[in-house]
């Protein structure tokens, strides 16, 4: 028997979404064909459904888009279902399964972001206009989490730097800082006193710049669950995720590097780069490897590329730079 491995794996073999949401459909009225029927007296029949019932106003809600030469292939994605109930996002939770439950509560519209420090003119953008600034694209990324697991991820979205351009950034301007969305009032916001809100993030200029980082509307060609980081967050692919930050209601043009919410909490642990280097551990682990989700069991265990395998496209940026240091 042929037992491709991912590499190998072409764009066109990899399964859709609605073929993975049959599938789980057909294998769910299989064995249970009782549950089913109580489960479409309810009105579910897709996986969000049963993710958050109070996401369900825009869940589901289809992007328009085009497709991106820029898009990650040979790689198989990783189930909505996956993606949607493993998550970090401390606000809403620190155990992996807490977003999906608890963020429902996020306020995702009306929505505005706001630009500010070393810019031009300040300025507020609505979240429609957002959608509206550049065509969306779909585009597959691989996502390293520092904690050595990992996922393919369909995103959806356009480039930062289209956004950077719009918010006109002065010459001073050598970082730019995200500031995610805080309201301790939000129900089951969690009570994480340890960490000073907001969450924060910030990246160079020409990180933010590069044609890979992406302002993120949607996954799957559909808007993002709440727990995926709704309505707006940014996707760095040669990072950890952690630097991607979720929900942004401001981003502030800075000529200083902005402290940043993990850095602050473990600057031995996180840095402010926070590339993905195989050759550097976490001091409570091993990054040579990680775990791939949602794969069969002896398949999930995979080697660490360096910038998470975007090193031709990345590592420019780094000319020069103690890579262990700056990790």
């Amino acid at each position: 028997m042929l037992i491709r491995k991912p590499s190998d794996i072409p764009s066109s073999l990899i399964t859709s979404k609605d073929q993975y949401l049959n599938r789980r459909r057909f294998l769910r009225e299989a064995l249970s064909g009782a549950a089913v029927a109580g489960a479409a007296a309810l009105g579910i029949d897709r996986v969000a459904d049963l993710i958050s019932p109070r996401t369900r106003a825009l869940a589901g809600t289809k992007l328009q888009t085009v497709k991106s030469p820029l898009s990650t292939t040979g790689e198989q994605l990783t189930s909505y279902q996956d993606i949607t109930t493993y998550n970090n996002f401390y606000e809403f939770g620190v155990d992996k399964g807490a977003p999906s439950k608890n963020a429902g509560g996020l306020p995702t519209r009306p929505w505005t972001v706001r630009v500010e420090g070393l810019v031009n003119k300040p300025k507020t953008f609505d979240i429609d206009t957002l959608l509206k600034m550049q065509p969306l694209e779909d585009r597959v990324y691989r996502h390293r989490c520092v904690e050595a697991w990992s996922m393919v991820i369909p995103w959806v979205g356009y480039s930062l730097s289209e956004f950077v351009k719009q918010c006109e950034p002065t010459s001073k301007a050598k970082y730019v800082e995200f500031i995610s969305y805080y309201d301790k009032h939000v129900e089951k916001w969690t009570n994480q006193s340890t960490i000073n809100w907001p969450y924060t993030e910030g990246l160079r200029m020409d990180e933010a710049m590069h044609p890979l980082a992406l302002l993120t509307f949607g996954l799957y060609g559909e808007v993002l669950p709440n727990q995926d980081g709704a309505p707006v967050r940014i996707v760095v692919p040669w990072k950890y995720g952690f630097k991607s930050a979720k929900s942004i209601v401001a981003v502030r043009f800075t000529d200083k590097q902005p402290p940043t919410t993990w850095n602050e909490q473990g600057p031995n642990e996180y840095g402010f780069y926070s590339n993905v280097n195989p050759n550097v551990d976490h001091p409570r682990w091993s990054q040579k490897t990680e775990r791939r989700i949602g794969q069969p069991f002896y398949e999930q265990r995979k080697q660490t590329l360096m910038f998470n395998g975007y090193a031709d496209q990345v590592a420019s940026l780094y000319n020069g730079m103690d890579l262990k240091k700056n990790y």
